[in-house]
């Protein structure tokens, strides 16, 4: 049997247009405002959610809002941060899984927060949980809590099953109802997720020139298709 490798490659590149907001408009507005330059001024954004939430889509698509709004912006994973941060006037660092950070990272967050009004800098902050749920110094978990914070709030069945259907749209498949709700049940149920899913499924479809059906993605799986 033929060991079938799912593709992970990404559905297009993040922006804030390509989120599907679900209920999380008004964060998506914060986000557009946040990019946004305003000399002389500071401001902060917190936004949590669990693993698939979105989280990082969100502040890379923020930080390329930025950067084409013609404000200098950094993504910076928080795994990859040393004791020091960007210190640009009018920069939007946006630090994504915070829960991450090393001891001197803690420092340099910390520092970054106290010098933002001076630098007219504006932070972009990613966790998996609320900020009284951070394992970081108290000092910094503080000053996290008196950002603007954002749950990152899951999408509802309904909505992953229409993006699922536009994804499949897109790539020119046929997606029955069935294979439909077996994806949303046994797959990724998020949208880098699904879309990675249909990718494996149009090229064994390709592959065996057969239609995507249940019977085929039950046989995919036996095969070894991980989704």
């Amino acid at each position: 049997m033929k060991q079938l490798i799912l593709d992970l490659r990404p559905d297009r590149l993040p922006t804030l247009e390509n989120f599907v907001p679900g209920s999380n408009a008004e964060l998506l507005e914060s986000l557009a405002r946040l990019s946004a330059i305003r000399p002389g001024s500071a401001a902060h954004l917190y936004l949590w959610g669990s693993s698939g939430s979105g989280r990082s889509h969100l502040l890379r698509a923020t930080v390329s809002h930025a950067l084409d709004e013609g404000r200098p912006a950094f993504f910076l994973d928080a795994k990859e941060i040393t004791d020091h941060l960007p210190e640009d006037e009018n920069a939007l660092l946006a630090v994504d899984d915070i829960d991450q950070l090393s001891d001197d990272a803690q420092i340099a967050l910390f520092n970054a927060f106290n010098r933002a009004r001076a630098n007219a800098q504006s932070l972009l902050l990613s966790g998996p949980v609320a900020p009284r749920g951070l394992t970081l110094r108290e000092d910094l978990r503080t000053r996290i809590g008196q950002s603007l914070i954002f749950e990152v709030r899951p999408l509802d069945d309904p909505t992953r099953e229409s993006i699922l259907h536009s994804l499949a749209q897109r790539r020119g498949l046929r997606l029955s109802g069935e294979v439909a709700s077996y994806l949303l049940t046994h797959a990724r149920r998020d949208p880098p997720g699904m879309a990675a899913a249909l990718d494996a499924l149009d090229a064994a479809s390709l592959e065996y020139k057969r239609p995507v059906t249940l019977p085929l993605l039950r046989e995919l799986m036996q095969q070894g298709l991980r989704i």
